[in-house]
């Protein structure tokens, strides 16, 4: 039975780390208090806010992680954009913020233009899209220091004061509409290649998966972006909200249990999940290989659901068909409960509580 500690990424550490690293950012809060981009207090929050006085400013950051060292291993550089990309505005987008801009850092060992022409051209393509601009990045040479290249983003977005998500107004009885996923996004990769290579070997990525497609390739499929979308009901900076959405969660690391349970964190209550979509036909294949126990498997990946929205039953219907005039699959995968805990049936009909 394979887990994601056996991966080499330990969940509970990371955790109490990112608790470490929040309270030595937050105590720079004071030295900004009263003025302008005085920061708000938001623990275990997708994204951080600043007070810039009619509006808050939103900012946060992430990579890609291990999925570029399957991209240097298939050659193949502008699909992962897409990846960086979704990682910054879909955290952003749970504030109801509308990114504006993207800047990127990129450490390599050796500076190849190819690489980085390849790379660019994917997130460029992503951001034109999303209508967010690149206003900057760098390019850092460091021999010795990376095996691959580590590429992350800072993105920065803008939401009125007033349009805040506000999760302490979510209730008993809220409808939770899952947004449906590809294959991965940049989490867990570690696990999927683990599980591969102790099946294939080193070569894992050029094994066939399936109809003539390797796993390199069934894995490189590129996120899903969220952020437009949901902004055509959200609205963008200056245009009016279609619905009163309660809450966004965005399923990265932790998967579906715990970055739920960021998003009810205020309201103290639970959801019951019992019509998620179902994972995508390769993450049932890693599980099958790597025999990895399903309730693992919720919680490190998204099992095919990569963004849940919370509403009010009569919104339920708009959202989704607001969702589907947008290319994004949508449906109602559950409710909201007054248990103060996470509930949900995995698509092998086991159910698990966290």
């Amino acid at each position: 039975m394979t887990t994601y500690k056996d991966a080499g990424v330990d969940r509970e550490a990371g955790n109490s780390a990112s608790k470490v690293a929040y309270k030595h950012a937050s105590s720079t809060f004071a030295s900004r208090k009263g003025a302008i981009g005085s920061a708000v207090e938001e623990e275990g929050g997708f994204a951080g806010m600043l007070d810039m006085g009619d509006f808050f400013l939103i900012q946060n950051d992430d990579g890609t992680g291990s999925k570029m060292e399957l991209a240097c291993a298939m050659q193949t550089y502008d699909t992962l954009g897409y990846d960086l990309l979704a990682m910054v505005v879909d955290d952003a987008i749970c504030t109801g913020a509308e990114v504006i801009s993207v800047s990127n850092t990129l450490d390599v060992g050796s500076v190849d233009a190819d690489i980085v022409d390849g790379l660019l051209a994917g997130l460029s393509a992503a951001c034109s899209q999303q209508r967010i601009v690149i206003p900057g990045g760098e390019i850092a040479e460091v021999p010795d220091a990376v095996n691959s290249p580590v590429w992350n983003a800072t993105s920065v977005g803008i939401v009125r004061k007033d349009r805040v998500i506000d999760t302490s107004t979510i209730a008993e009885g809220d409808s939770v509409i899952a947004l449906r996923s590809g294959v991965l996004r940049s989490n867990g990769f570690s696990l999927a290649r683990t599980i591969l290579a102790d099946t294939f070997g080193q070569e894992w990525c050029t094994q066939e998966w399936k109809d003539g497609m390797t796993w390199g390739g069934v894995l490189l499929t590129p996120s899903v972006i969220y952020h437009d979308a949901l902004l055509s009901v959200l609205g963008r900076y200056d245009e009016d909200r279609s619905l009163d959405v309660k809450g966004i969660t965005h399923v990265t690391g932790g998967g579906i249990p715990e970055n739920m349970a960021r998003t009810l964190k205020k309201s103290g209550l639970g959801a019951n999940l019992k019509t998620l979509w179902e994972p995508h036909d390769a993450i049932k294949d890693l599980i099958d290989l790597g025999s990895v126990h399903i309730e693992e498997a919720y919680k490190t990946w998204n099992m095919g659901n990569s963004m849940l929205v919370i509403v009010a039953p009569e919104e339920s219907d708009a959202l989704i068909e607001a969702m589907t005039q947008k290319h994004v699959e949508a449906k109602v995968a559950g409710e909201i409960t007054n248990t103060g805990n996470v509930h949900l049936t995995a698509y092998t009909g086991e159910e698990i509580v966290c």
